[in-house]
């Protein structure tokens, strides 16, 4: 006990203080918290809060349920396509004035359906502040050099700021690679031998972005804009060895142009109540094509797609009083896409299910909800919203069908002492449909085929109880335990359809209920109290188990494309004395299994380790340095091919690619400009 109380002293003094009440479930960090790691922008403190695990939010139509965890100001950019890590890390570290985590919720703060957030508070009245930066990827194996460019630039005056950038960059595709492939009978036999060389390269992406506020009609108005292009290309050449020596090729390229404006609007009516208005707009245009041969057969893929999303969405909250407050809203919106497929097997053209579709949306949504703390270490919130939505669907597919759902939310919060929180939540979750999952996609390079696209889709539900224990410790240490539990229904996993011909294709399908469940731990420990100071470890792992039945053989089965377990662990160590911070960053291994009617796909990516040095050559410039991969971990995935049906049909034959990607240097420097 004596020992734990000299260590705890000795953390505890090397780490400023947060300032406010743990037990009302905010804590606040000014940035002379994260002083000693010398961070240049949001992103990187926000990554140093303890007991905070950041996420970026979700790629999905609508604008609520796309949000992350981590407010700017007390609200949530208005913006979809740009990423959240993104928009932290354009802004300065100089510029924000205190980092708050809200845990639990606290009254007049929309949680966005989270039980732990992060709110970024700006200083007010800087003037200007600017970055260049410009790095290098350098690909030991093969020699690729991929540049990027920054240039960043902000300013505020007499109430108006501005922001503005600009990214140019190239990049490497890590899933690609070299590595042996081997093919099986039932028997274990061998039917093929080959080498795979893989490449694939971002030849251009480009983002631009730009945002003004200024007062309006006694309230705030913000507009933002982003104009997203992207090129890709995919080169693969497979040596066959056995039975006979010949070669395949497979190559495939996209294109994509996006362009997303947006708008927010807040005005105060008096000290208790204000309005929030969000309008976006998010169009996109992508071009697919792969041409894929061998010896035997030549086959021709491409899809054009054109999506479109507009969002309204208002919000009025009123604080009754310090201890309870109100929301109420609605949300509109509407999206599209439109898909054109054309496949050819040796010239000739091939039938595949939704292969030219256009599928429309309209939803609206009400909601209202409530939050109180009855003490200071005593909280409740419970909400309802109501959705209903239109889907139509022309071309190939010709459907119409309206839905509704009702979705009830309710979270509790209970700090026993100031250094535990206990939370509790209940919700009923309903997902939102993916549009690629509504047009057709590839995997020729894999030995697989075309995959039909499904318009006739239903989104996922689920039943979610949440229970979380926090403790903190030694300063800057936390530790959170968080279980989940999921009753779903009309889970979106894989099933065969059927053409007029009777060919079959794996296809995205509502496949029934299911369960699954979540444990989750994440850990940040200061490790001062163990003799090296200025230190950090910081982590977090996931186990899951979920179970559905196989639409296909009518087994129990996990859920597609579902990672038994994450983790990630992150050392870093500040050198005062020597101007730099040095570290390690480890992603964890994972795999993933996908089940399609006539095959089981595995997929698993070996533990990405990347040691790094940042180090600050004067106040207003950083070098950083970073050796990714180095433990050039690789991509396997196995296929096990059955001649029809799995259950019914034998095993056909095992199909295994073990691809391996070496060592990455990369190299940046970045100079600040302002304050």
């Amino acid at each position: 006990m004596l020992f734990i109380h000299v260590l705890a002293q000795a953390a505890a003094a090397a780490v400023p203080e947060a300032v406010a009440q743990p037990q009302q479930g905010v804590i606040a960090y000014p940035p002379a918290f994260f002083e000693s790691f010398r961070p240049t922008n949001a992103l990187e403190m926000v990554e140093r809060v303890p007991g905070f695990t950041f996420d970026e939010g979700d790629s999905v139509r609508g604008f609520e349920g796309a949000a992350g965890n981590v407010l700017i100001d007390g609200q949530r950019p208005a913006a979809k396509s740009d990423g959240l890590d993104q928009i932290l890390t354009r802004l300065p570290a100089s510029q924000v004035e205190r980092i708050e985590l809200i845990r639990g919720g606290a009254p007049g703060i929309d949680m966005q359906g989270k039980s732990v957030l992060v709110n970024v508070v700006r200083k007010q009245g800087a003037g200007f502040r600017g970055l260049i930066a410009a790095s290098t990827k350098y690909v030991a194996d093969d020699g690729r050099n991929t540049p990027a460019f920054r240039l960043e630039g902000s300013g505020e005056s007499n109430g108006r700021a501005w922001e503005a950038g600009m990214l140019v960059a190239q990049g490497v595709d890590d899933g690609a690679g070299d590595g042996p492939r081997i093919r099986l009978d039932a028997q274990g036999r061998p039917l093929i031998r080959s080498f795979v060389e893989s490449e694939g390269t971002v030849t251009f992406q480009g983002v631009f972005t730009g945002a003004y506020e200024t007062p309006l009609a006694d309230g705030k108005l913000r507009l933002n804009a982003r104009l997203f292009l992207n090129e890709f290309n995919y080169d693969e050449q497979n040596y066959l060895q056995f039975p006979t020596v010949a070669k395949e090729f497979d190559q495939w390229g996209e294109d994509e142009k996006e362009i997303e404006l947006g708008a927010r609007y807040t005005r105060s009516f008096g000290p208790r109540t204000s309005l929030e208005t969000v309008l976006l707009q998010r169009n996109a245009d992508e071009h697919f094509g792969e041409t894929f041969r061998s010896p035997a057969d030549s086959v021709f893929f491409t899809l054009d797609q054109q999506t479109g999303e507009s969002i309204a969405r208002s919000v009025l909250k009123h604080r009754r009083s310090d201890s309870l407050s109100f929301e109420a809203g609605a949300e509109g919106a509407f999206n599209w896409l439109e898909s054109e497929t054309d496949y050819a097997l040796n010239g000739q053209p091939q039938p595949v299910p939704a292969a030219n579709v256009r599928v429309e949306e309209k939803r609206g949504e009400l909601f209202g909800k409530a939050t109180w703390q009855a003490r200071p270490s005593l909280s409740f919130e419970a909400g309802v919203r109501q959705e209903a939505s239109r889907i139509s669907s022309d071309g190939d597919v010709e459907l119409e069908k309206t839905l509704y759902f009702t979705k009830p939310r309710f979270a509790a919060t209970w700090a026993p002492d100031a250094a535990t929180q206990l939370r509790l939540r209940i919700e009923r979750e309903v997902g939102q449909l993916d549009f690629d999952d509504f047009v057709a996609s590839t995997e020729f390079n894999t030995g697989g085929d075309v995959q039909a696209g499904n318009p006739d889709l239903e989104p996922e539900q689920a039943w979610v109880a949440e229970a979380a224990a926090e403790r903190r410790f030694w300063g800057s240490g936390a530790v959170v335990l968080t279980l989940r539990h999921y009753e779903l229904s009309d889970v979106i996993d894989r099933a065969p359809i059927f053409t007029s011909s009777g060919a079959a294709f794996d296809a995205p399908a509502n496949i029934g209920s299911g369960v699954k469940q979540e444990v989750a731990v994440s850990l940040t420990l200061p490790l001062d109290g163990f003799g090296l100071k200025r230190a950090q470890l910081r982590g977090q792992s996931t186990w899951r188990r979920s179970e559905v039945t196989d639409p296909t053989t009518g087994e129990e089965r996990s859920i597609s494309g579902s990672r038994p377990l994450d983790w990630e662990a992150h050392f870093s160590h500040d050198v005062p004395q020597w101007r730099l911070t040095w570290g390690v960053d480890a992603y964890g291994a994972w795999r993933e299994t996908y089940y399609r009617f006539n095959e089981v796909n595995v997929r698993k990516l070996k533990t990405f380790v990347s040691p790094f040095v940042d180090w600050k050559a004067r106040p207003d410039i950083t070098v950083r340095a970073e050796i990714q991969n180095a433990t050039e971990r690789g991509f396997r995935r196995t296929r096990y091919r059955y001649a029809g049906p799995r259950g019914s049909a034998p095993l056909e034959y095992v199909d295994d690619r073990d691809i391996q990607f070496g060592r990455v240097f990369y190299v940046r420097v970045r100079k600040t400009f302002g304050g």
